[in-house]
C-alpha cells in the first residue's frame, strides 16, 4: 500500500501582507479562523496580514502566529471542499508547529499562544544584533558544514537548514556568519544571502529558548497526532507525546533537515505533495528534491481547485 498524498506547511519567510485575501473573499472560513487565532492571543491577526504594515508582520512574535493560523486556515478550508487527509505532513520549521495543529495535537488556540510563546523566546536568547543567519547557494552539505568549522573560530556557526540539494542555510554569531559570508566564495559557493531576521534560529544559542519552550509544553493538553507529522531533528514520526514535545525542544537548536524529509516521504510512497500555507517556498524546494513527485500550493481559489483535482486523481490511482 502506498503513501500517496503529504501535507506540508511552510514557516517564517512565507508571510506577505494581502496573504490569503483571496481565500479569505472566496471562503469565510479563513477569517473565522484568525478570529479565533486572534481572540486566543488578544491580537488582531487578520489586520495585520491584511493591511500590514510589512515591518509589523516581520517581526518574529507576529510572523510565527499569523503564519501558524494561515497554515491552519488554509488546511481547514482544504478540509471544507472535499480534500483527502494526508497520510503524511511535515512543516519547515515553525510550520512543524502547524502539521501538529492540523493533524489534532494540539488546538489552535494553544498552537498560536505557543508560537507566540516561542518566538518571544528564541528573541530573548541572543540580543538584537549579535545573531544573524545566511543562505549558501551552491555548496553541498558536506562544504557547507566545513565552512562552518573553519570560520566559527571559537564562535558558534553552524549550517541548520539543508533546504534543497545546493541551498544550505547557516546560523550562529553575526560577526562568524560575516566571516562564512566573506570566505564562502572561495569555498565555492555561487551565493552567499544574508538573511532578514532577527534570531539566529536552529543553532546552539536558541538552547536558553529551549528550557523556556520545555515548561510552556508541559503546561498544555497535547494528543497523539492523527496524522503521523515528520519532525524536523530526527526525520522521524515521535511514538509518543513526550517524545514529541522532546523534538519540538530540539528542534530550536538542531537543523531542519528537509531534504531528508522529502526524500523519506517519497520513499513511503508519496506521489503527491502540498504545500497549505501562503505562497510557494516549499513547492519550489520539493520540486528540486524530487523531480518525480508532484507538488503543489495551496494559498488561494486557483490553487486550491487545481489541488482538489490532483489530490482526487491521485488517491483514485492509488485505490485502483
Amino acid at each position: 500500500m502506498t503513501t500517496p498524498l503529504a501535507g506540508c506547511f511552510p514557516g517564517q519567510g512565507s508571510q506577505s501582507v494581502g496573504m490569503l485575501d483571496a481565500l479569505a473573499a472566496a471562503f469565510p472560513l479563513v477569517r473565522e479562523t484568525f478570529a479565533e487565532a486572534s481572540d486566543a492571543l488578544n491580537r488582531d491577526l487578520w489586520a495585520l496580514v491584511s493591511t500590514g504594515p510589512a515591518q509589523a508582520l516581520d517581526q518574529t512574535e507576529n510572523t510565527q502566529p499569523a503564519m501558524l493560523t494561515a497554515g491552519v486556515a488554509v488546511w481547514r478550508v482544504w478540509q471544507a471542499q472535499g480534500g483527502p487527509t494526508p497520510t503524511i505532513m511535515a512543516g519547515h520549521s515553525l510550520g512543524e508547529y502547524t502539521a501538529l495543529v492540523a493533524a489534532e495535537t494540539l488546538s489552535l488556540a494553544d498552537g498560536v499562544r505557543l508560537a507566540a510563546a516561542r518566538a518571544q523566546f528564541m528573541q530573548a536568547a541572543v540580543p538584537l544584533g549579535q545573531g544573524a543567519m545566511a543562505a549558501l547557494i551552491g555548496l553541498t552539505d558536506a562544504q557547507a558544514v566545513a565552512l562552518c568549522a573553519e570560520q566559527a573560530q571559537g564562535a558558534v556557526l553552524e549550517a541548520v537548514n539543508f533546504n534543497a540539494p545546493g541551498q544550505v542555510v547557516i546560523a550562529g554569531e553575526a560577526a562568524a556568519v560575516a566571516r562564512a559570508i566573506r570566505a564562502s566564495k572561495a569555498a565555492g559557493a555561487k551565493r552567499a544571502l544574508p538573511l532578514p531576521v532577527s534570531v539566529p534560529s536552529h543553532c546552539a544559542l536558541m538552547r536558553p529558548a529551549a528550557i523556556q519552550l520545555a515548561q510552556a509544553l508541559s503546561a498544555l493538553d497535547l494528543h497523539p497526532p492523527r496524522v503521523p507529522v515528520l519532525h524536523n531533528v530526527d526525520v522521524a514520526a515521535a511514538d509518543s507525546v513526550e517524545g514529541l514535545s522532546t523534538r519540538l525542544c530540539m528542534q530550536l537548536y538542531r537543523p531542519v533537515r528537509w531534504v531528508e524529509t522529502i526524500e523519506a516521504m517519497s520513499a513511503a510512497g508519496v506521489r503527491l505533495a502540498l504545500e497549505f500555507g501562503p505562497g510557494k517556498v516549499l513547492t519550489g524546494l520539493n520540486k528540486r528534491i524530487d523531480k518525480a513527485m508532484t507538488t503543489a500550493p495551496v494559498f488561494d481559489p486557483e490553487t486550491l481547485a487545481a489541488a482538489l483535482t490532483a489530490a482526487h486523481e491521485e488517491t483514485t490511482h492509488a485505490q485502483g
